[in-house]
């Protein structure tokens, strides 16, 4: 790519998502409540077994044990899950949305969705240390269709995942340079395959609301997986 400059796949990775939630957001408006329960049970179970296909693939009982409890014990301690609802409330209340009761749900499991894994991690590596933005432009493409999904069936909310990916790719980027000796091979495996068992729950708390995993409070396990390694 000719033109470049680091965070310029972070940038296109935002529009990607503004530009699915967008047509998401139009979209539904045509589907009706019924049809919109469809697509978010459809949306569940796709996430669901992606996440459950890639920690398959990077099964090992004892990173999964140890990087789980461990991130959630000092995820409930930082009160992560908190965090995001707060950060969801502002923007809700920011962008004039006060009535949106599914505003919040939307943002934190919209946020959780795009920003858990390793493309997100070394894209944004990438992106500053070798002038390549490919892995986030692809990841760009994936976004944008699940967001769609997800704002057709979830609201407006989930769009202002955008805000979450600028910031959490953003400062990746930024921390290039010392992160990039960490994310050895055996690190981004152990990464993918942790952040895939997020993956999993929160695909599970799209099927079952009722009872919610606080996956944001698990967010930790992912630091604890790249150091296993």
């Amino acid at each position: 790519m000719e033109f470049h400059f680091a965070g310029l796949g972070t940038l296109i990775n935002v529009a990607g998502i503004i530009g699915g939630g967008l047509i998401g957001l139009l979209g539904g408006k045509f589907l009706t409540e019924k049809m919109q329960h469809t697509l978010l049970e459809a949306c569940a179970l796709a996430v669901i077994f992606l996440g459950a296909d890639g920690a398959l693939k990077n099964l090992d009982a004892m990173l999964f044990i140890a990087s789980l409890i461990g991130g959630g014990l000092v995820g409930e301690i930082i009160d992560i899950d908190g965090k995001f609802e707060r950060l969801g409330i502002w923007l809700r209340t920011r962008s004039g949305n006060e009535g949106d009761t599914k505003f919040v749900d939307g943002f934190v499991t919209a946020s959780l969705t795009v920003c858990i894994g390793a493309m997100a991690v070394i894209g944004a590596i990438n992106d500053r240390l070798l002038g390549d933005p490919t892995v986030l432009i692809a990841k760009s493409v994936l976004d944008a269709i699940i967001i769609l999904v997800m704002t057709a069936s979830l609201g407006k909310g989930c769009i202002f995942s955008f805000v979450s990916v600028g910031i959490f790719q953003g400062a990746i980027t930024f921390c290039a340079g010392f992160l990039e000796p960490f994310m050895t091979e055996s690190a981004l495996a152990n990464l993918s395959g942790v952040g895939n068992v997020l993956i999993f729950a929160v695909g599970v708390n799209l099927l079952f609301p009722e009872r919610k995993i606080r996956v944001a409070n698990l967010l930790p396990a992912l630091v604890i997986a790249c150091l296993w390694s």
